[in-house]
C-alpha cells in the first residue's frame, strides 16, 4: 500500500475522467494537418517536452491528460486530468503512447522585416523531413539564433514529429512560416544595411573562412535537392562544409549545426 502521504497529494492534485468517443475522435483527428489547422490547435505528447511547454506562457496548454503514473510536476497543474492507460492508447499519436498528453492553441508569428535584418535567422527551404525539422528548430535555440524561418512547404512546425524533436526547443525562438524567396528579397531590397544571407552549396567557398557574422540569415535545402531556385537567386554569398571522405553529402541538420557553430565561434557578438 502507498503512504498515506502520496495517497493524500493524488486525492488533492489531478481528477479522473473518462473521455468519451466523439471527444477522443476530436483528439486524433490533431494528427492531420488539415485538422489542427481547421481547429488551431496541436498536440504535445511526452513528459520532458510537456514539463518544458508549461514553463512558457505563450503556448499555455487548454487540456492536460495524464496517466495514473505520470509525473508529479503535472499533475500538480489545475488542467490535468488523470486517464487510464487504454484511453491515453487510444488519443496518443505514437505506437507507444506516454504518460503525458497536452492541447495547445497554435501561435503562428507574423513577419517583421525589421527584425529579420537583425540578429541571427536560420532559414529553411523545403524540409519536409519532421524529425530534421525538428532538430534543426533545437540547433537553432543550441547556439542562440533568434529565430527559425520554414518555407510553406517545410514539415508542419505543429506536427507530432516536429514537435517532439525540437524538445521543446520551439517555445524558447520565435519560429515563423512564410514564403521564403519573397521575404529574403524584401530583407535585401531597400536596405542600406542588411545581413548577409549564407546559402549552403556544395559549390560555395569554405565555411570556415568566412569571418564574423552577429546578422546573417542561414539557409539550409532539402536534402534531396538543396535550395530551390528561387531561393538561390536570394543567397549573397554559397558556403560549403569541405568534405575530405567519399559520402555524398551531409544530412541537413548536421550541416546546420556545422554552420552555426562556425557563425558563433567565430562572432565577437
Amino acid at each position: 500500500m502507498q503512504p498515506l502521504s502520496a495517497r493524500l497529494c493524488r486525492s488533492l492534485s489531478a481528477q479522473s475522467v473518462m473521455i468519451n468517443k466523439s471527444h477522443i475522435t476530436r483528439l486524433r483527428s490533431l494528427q492531420e494537418k488539415r485538422n489542427r489547422e481547421a481547429l488551431g490547435l496541436f498536440v504535445v505528447e511526452g513528459e520532458k517536452v510537456v514539463v518544458e511547454l508549461l514553463k512558457n506562457s505563450a503556448y499555455a496548454p487548454i487540456e492536460l491528460y495524464l496517466t495514473e503514473d505520470g509525473p508529479s510536476a503535472i499533475r500538480a497543474h489545475p488542467l490535468a486530468q488523470v486517464i487510464t492507460a487504454e484511453q491515453m492508447q487510444r488519443i496518443s499519436h505514437f505506437p507507444t503512447p506516454s504518460t503525458t498528453y497536452a492541447v495547445i492553441p497554435q501561435q503562428r508569428l507574423s513577419i517583421d522585416i525589421t527584425d529579420l535584418r537583425r540578429g541571427r535567422t536560420l532559414a529553411l527551404d523545403g524540409v519536409q523531413d519532421a524529425g530534421n525539422v525538428g532538430t534543426l528548430i533545437r540547433i537553432a535555440d543550441w547556439f542562440g539564433f533568434d529565430r527559425v524561418l520554414l518555407s510553406p512547404d517545410c514539415a508542419d512546425l505543429f506536427s507530432q514529429k516536429v514537435i517532439n524533436a525540437s524538445m521543446g526547443s520551439f517555445t524558447h525562438l520565435a519560429v515563423h512560416t512564410h514564403p521564403l524567396a519573397p521575404t529574403l528579397r524584401e530583407v535585401v531590397s531597400g536596405a542600406k544595411i542588411h545581413p548577409e544571407i549564407l546559402g549552403c552549396d556544395l559549390a560555395g567557398e569554405d565555411v570556415h573562412t568566412v569571418g564574423p557574422m552577429t546578422d546573417v540569415v542561414i539557409v539550409i535545402g532539402s536534402e534531396g535537392r538543396g535550395l530551390s531556385k528561387e531561393v538561390r537567386e536570394c543567397v549573397t554569398r554559397f558556403v560549403t562544409i569541405p568534405r575530405f571522405g567519399q559520402a555524398e553529402s551531409l544530412n541537413a541538420a548536421t550541416a546546420a549545426a556545422i554552420v552555426c557553430d562556425q557563425m558563433r565561434r567565430r562572432s565577437a557578438g
